[in-house]
């Protein structure tokens, strides 16, 4: 059984009710084309990347689901967020892959005055930021647009993990500010999903087990009941981040648009909801990428569900 924080998430492939067509992204000054197909939930169809955009343009609030560990996902990611500055939107840029606490040297080192090696040193940055998320850093300090540290520090949802949601009241008021105000986690469909990937039904098992295994069972549920507190937490934190954001912002109200693991932004559960808990009304829109081992064979089907665009693609691990 693995307990993991960010849940990755492959998926199963069902039959379309629409058609795909070809299609392939080229990033400026990079020959290496990206091979992808974009499907529309809500045509039921394939559609050009550029449509995805343009669609993606008029949103209020956008969030991007990705499989980690996919490179051509990050190629498509930096070409979504180039789409956006041709629209000439105004943006800001939220992240999973930063923590709150580090906002202030994010903001120096956008500004020019923190050099890079400090930023990094400081800045806790995950192991593929540089081929992954650094060039959406870059683009959106050449086009000046705000990005914003969304996470909830990764030693809070630890202690959470460990010790449950009751310990961060220990917290001094500095600590607490790093943590959203609200925090809620009901055991809803995102729990049961959660519950899923994480490879675990122990209320099934213990109710034809012994009084040893059913103990041992009472201590799974318990650690399952803290993971998904954390779970809760980091959504909580990260959706706090992107309302704040917005809100704050002059008009005309900018883009926010969050990248993130697919698992806290698919069939609008986990991070999604919780923004359209805080901004109710706003208009939302999600995508999630979806690396695949053939484009000609794609069936969509069911996994419409997951979002507003499904951006199928292939390629090899990031390294």
């Amino acid at each position: 059984m693995h307990y993991l924080f960010c849940l990755i998430m492959l998926l199963g492939i069902h039959k379309p009710p629409g058609r795909f067509s070809p299609a392939a992204v080229e990033q400026e000054g990079n020959p290496q084309v990206v091979a992808h197909r974009v499907y529309d939930s809500s045509k039921s169809a394939g559609v050009d990347f550029e449509e995805m955009v343009t669609t993606l343009a008029g949103a209020d609030i956008v969030f991007i689901g990705e499989q980690h560990d996919n490179a051509p996902t990050h190629r498509l990611e930096l070409a979504i967020l180039e789409g956006l500055a041709r629209h000439n939107r105004a943006v800001i840029l939220s992240l999973e892959m930063f923590e709150r606490d580090v906002q202030p040297s994010l903001n120096s080192y956008l500004s020019g005055k923190m050099q890079e090696a400090e930023f990094l040193k400081v800045s806790r940055p995950w192991p593929a930021y540089e081929s992954s998320y650094k060039p959406l850093v870059a683009l959106a300090s050449e086009n000046r647009w705000p990005v914003i540290a969304a996470n909830v520090p990764r030693k809070y949802a630890s202690q959470v993990a460990r010790s449950g949601l009751p310990t961060i009241e220990s917290l001094s008021a500095a600590e607490r500010e790093l943590l959203a105000s609200k925090i809620a986690c009901p055991h809803d469909q995102y729990f049961k999903r959660f519950q899923q990937e994480m490879g675990s039904h122990p209320s099934q098992a213990g109710a034809a087990a012994g009084s040893s295994v059913k103990s041992a069972m009472t201590d799974d549920l318990a650690l399952m009941e803290r993971l998904y507190s954390a779970q809760c937490l980091k959504d909580e934190t990260m959706a706090e981040s992107i309302a704040n954001a917005w809100s704050a912002a002059a008009s005309p109200k900018p883009l926010v648009i969050h990248f993130t693991g697919a698992f806290h932004s698919d069939f609008r559960e986990g991070t999604v909801t919780r923004v359209q808990q805080r901004l109710s009304g706003r208009r939302i829109r999600v995508v999630s990428i979806i690396p695949v081992t053939n484009l000609d064979k794609i069936k969509a089907g069911e996994e419409r569900r997951r979002a507003d665009y499904l951006i199928f693609t292939t390629g090899s691990q990031t390294k």
